[in-house]
């Protein structure tokens, strides 16, 4: 088994493979990543990831980037801890990758809309005015869509990685006032997530590393 290392910061989406190395229960290892000192674009880390963002998983000290690649080979490498439903042709396998791709490129785009407006217009009264109703918006035709295709998971009986992944977003996006009373599928998946092992380590180690970052000064709360 390689040796694994995984860049993080709190708050990110590298929770989600997080959360699937902690279901897996294997070794690893995290380095905190400090985006208030712009680490993200120190030239070590670029060597690391050139696209200057978490997650990055190390393997051996080869790094493996993008969520989509990520957790497709953690399932593939760890198929006993099923991140994802076992799979009977090719074309199951294409679907539970489509799941992952639409989670990392329709919705995790749209969270960043929201809960980091900034990014789209450098003007902060401009992203808060324009950008984050654009996205709300566009956010409360994806969570209904959710909201109708849980049962209670993703895939039904069977928790998976998109569950993690789910948690996540909601997290986010709730975190800076998407109005969640309109969802009670989503509200009680997030309570029923929160209750698994492997995901309270994972809220452990970014908390954590959260009191860290507090400690240092270089903590920065959503808004």
């Amino acid at each position: 088994m390689p040796e694994l290392k995984l860049f993080v910061s709190p708050g990110s989406c590298a929770r989600v493979p997080t959360i699937a190395l902690e279901e897996i229960g294997v070794p690893f290892e995290t380095e905190l990543l400090r985006v208030t000192l712009n680490q993200q674009n120190a030239p070590e880390f670029l060597a690391i990831n050139p696209k200057g963002k978490v997650p990055p998983l190390l393997l051996d000290g080869a790094p493996l980037t993008e969520n989509v690649a990520i957790l497709t080979w953690l399932h593939q490498m760890f198929p006993s801890a099923a991140l994802l439903p076992a799979a009977s042709d090719p074309l199951d396998v294409s679907r539970h990758v489509a799941d992952i791709a639409f989670f990392s490129a329709t919705v995790h785009p749209t969270v960043t809309r929201i809960a980091m407006p900034i990014k789209f217009i450098d003007d902060a009264d401009l992203s808060f005015d324009i950008v984050r109703p654009k996205g709300v918006e566009a956010m409360h035709t994806i969570v209904r869509m959710i909201e109708d295709r849980l049962d209670p998971w993703w895939y039904g009986d069977t928790w998976s990685i998109i569950d993690g992944y789910l948690f996540w977003v909601w997290w986010r996006i709730t975190g800076v006032g998407f109005p969640a009373d309109d969802y009670p599928q989503l509200r009680a998946h997030a309570t029923r997530s929160i209750q698994r092992p492997a995901i309270q380590r994972a809220m452990a180690r970014e908390a954590s590393d959260v009191e860290t970052l507090k400690a240092e000064g270089n903590y920065r709360a959503p808004r």
